[in-house]
């Protein structure tokens, strides 16, 4: 019933609020236990979960705190490193091949994940352990499960799955999005405002197709609020890793122009998200158009990091990534770290921007620009598993061009796609790569 529906009543994410809070620096170590009693009492509570909020959204930063995090644009601009890649933008009349790479490897690293988002590691790996795919290395299919595994996983076997999905894509929130950006241009043209992509969300998706932060905005702007009160009224997943699954678009339009798609970036991400939610989005949005303009996925990955302020928790995290495949760390010892990192068996640990993004650099690493090994990596790591699978997809997908990407990954789905988008219900890859190529071209 929509009077249940999750992710829009506030005080049973009290507790999620409160690590949220200790998280930007705000000194509220004393409202833990109260946050606690609050997220107990149910959905009646929430008008005075809210107030409760606002004292700790008043609360001073604490002194020690080494983080410099603005959620306005030109803070974000300011607070860049002084490092910068410069790159020159690809003409289109080179892009048709990257294009539909990037298109591709988004669907097929989205529905490389799909099968076990919300699964946890332990979980995980007994089912690529009877599978025959650990290391992980190809989709996992519902033909592969014995009754027995059946029971012994615990598995659903109704969801997605590469072998009966029909022949096409089913929609997904991975996918909705970035079909969404190729909509919202169309309508608003490439120096849409942040109220645009409110009122797109409001005309061309469905409410409830939208989860977190999403719908908790959306809510937001059905009532008035917009950006940037629309990502902050009674909203603790403000910092989750909805927002960088949703700017894929605006790099495949700026390709070699990292600065460009990251401003695009912003304007999508601000409706819904602060700070280091923010920059998830910038981040790797500034990946994709980079890796049009470069094989190197240091570069790539350094391109992304340019575009996000020097001193956040998202860069020092990445950092934190970079510097174990420098120690010569492998794929498995550092999901080992990023598991010790952040912890998958809370929802906010497990759908925090940084603990993705996390993921996502490291599959671009071990992968070493080989299509398979980079979705796989990012899916076998856990947590959010489409949405890794899905931006690793697009990366590398924009990376290697539509030749670079075995025919066994775009099998399953034949290049088509459902999405929840109005006008834009079954889509062909062929036919997004085209329209995307257009948009490229054209000045509005």
């Amino acid at each position: 019933m929509a009077r249940n529906q999750a992710w829009v009543h506030f005080a049973p994410e009290m507790v999620t609020e409160w690590m949220q809070c200790m998280e930007e620096g705000l000194d509220v170590e004393s409202y833990r236990a109260l946050c606690e009693d609050i997220a107990g009492r149910g959905t009646d509570w929430d008008d005075i979960a809210w107030e409760v909020a606002k004292k700790m959204h008043a609360a001073p930063r604490r002194a020690d705190y080494p983080y410099e995090e603005p959620s306005d644009y030109a803070g974000i601009l300011a607070a860049r490193p002084e490092k910068r890649h410069p790159m020159e933008p690809v003409c289109p009349c080179k892009m048709e091949d990257k294009v539909r790479g990037a298109w591709t490897g988004r669907i097929a690293g989205c529905l490389l994940g799909k099968p076990v988002e919300g699964m946890r590691r332990p979980q995980l790996y007994k089912i690529l352990g009877a599978t025959d795919n650990y290391p992980m290395h190809k989709y996992i299919t519902r033909a592969e499960f014995s009754e027995e595994l059946v029971k012994e996983a615990n598995i659903w076997l109704g969801g997605t799955w590469a072998d009966n999905i029909g022949g096409i894509e089913p929609e997904d929130d991975d996918t909705n999005y970035t079909v969404f950006g190729m909509k919202m241009i169309q309508c608003y043209g490439k120096n849409f405002s942040s109220d645009d992509v409110m009122d797109g969300w409001m005309r061309f998706i469905p409410y409830l197709n939208l989860c977190t932060a999403e719908r908790v905005a959306y809510r937001n702007g059905a009532a008035g609020l917009y950006a940037p009160d629309s990502a902050t009224y009674r909203n603790p997943y403000r910092e989750w890793i909805g927002a960088q699954i949703r700017g894929d678009f605006f790099g495949y339009i700026n390709p070699g122009n990292p600065e460009a798609a990251a401003s695009m970036a912003y304007r999508d991400a601000a409706i819904s998200h602060i700070k280091n939610g923010i920059y998830g989005e910038m981040f790797c949005t500034a990946m994709v158009a980079a890796a049009a303009a470069t094989d190197d996925i240091m570069t790539i990955i350094e391109a992304g990091l340019d575009e996000i302020p020097a001193k956040c928790r998202l860069r020092e995290d990445v950092e934190r990534v970079l510097a174990w495949h420098r120690d010569g760390l492998g794929r498995e010892a550092i999901i080992d770290k990023i598991h010790e990192t952040y912890n998958e068996n809370t929802s906010h640990g497990w759908c925090h921007t940084n603990s993705n993004a996390m993921i996502v650099t490291m599959a671009l690493l071990v992968g070493e620009g080989d299509f398979g090994k980079s979705v796989c990596a990012a899916v076998q790591a856990a947590f959010d598993t489409d949405c890794n699978g899905a931006t690793v997809g697009s990366i590398i997908g924009m990376r290697n061009g539509i030749a670079g990407i075995p025919e066994y990954w775009s099998a399953p789905f034949g290049g088509r796609l459902l999405t929840s988008i109005q006008d834009n219900n079954n889509v062909s890859v062929e036919d997004l790569a085209a329209e995307t190529i257009r948009i490229m071209k054209s000045e509005k």
